[in-house]
């Protein structure tokens, strides 16, 4: 599978929004101020996939989620052999609870080194109560490689 998903709302896209046969679940809606207090200052996210019949929920998960501008994102510790990010990229959607807020949320993968510099920054920010080389292991290349963008429905 691809890391860089197809953009649903791309005319040019080979599924789009007019497609009957692209199931692709779509944002449909952004977080809101609320939510994104509520989420970005939450110690942990519950995450889980959908699994393949696109309506069954996985194994939840326990990550560290950070707020960047009006964004949220996860990251596996464990760099990308994890099972939760894995289960991610097979569906790409899911469901996220923290901070007494759950949405249906696509997983879109996070390329942009400029971008996981400052997600690096946000996760030092966050939890920097935490030892050192717990820090390190969420901000290693193996972590970043795997940094995910919560985008609600």
């Amino acid at each position: 599978m691809s890391t860089d998903p197809v953009d649903p709302t791309d005319a040019t896209s080979p599924t789009g929004p007019d497609d009957p046969s692209d199931t692709t679940p779509r944002p449909a809606a952004a977080w809101t101020d609320a939510e994104l207090d509520a989420i970005g200052t939450a110690e942990e996210l519950e995450i889980a996939s959908l699994h393949s019949d696109g309506t069954t929920l996985g194994s939840g998960r326990t990550v560290w989620v950070v707020r960047e501008g009006d964004d949220l994102y996860v990251r596996s510790v464990n760099g990308p052999g994890s099972d939760w990010y894995r289960a991610s990229r097979v569906r790409e959607a899911g469901r996220v609870t923290a901070g007494g807020v759950t949405r249906e949320v696509t997983f879109q993968t996070v390329a942009d080194p400029g971008l996981n510099d400052a997600i690096d920054e946000a996760y030092q920010r966050k939890y920097s109560a935490y030892a050192a080389r717990v820090l390190a292991h969420i901000t290693s290349d193996s972590a970043a490689s795997t940094t995910i963008r919560l985008l609600p429905h």
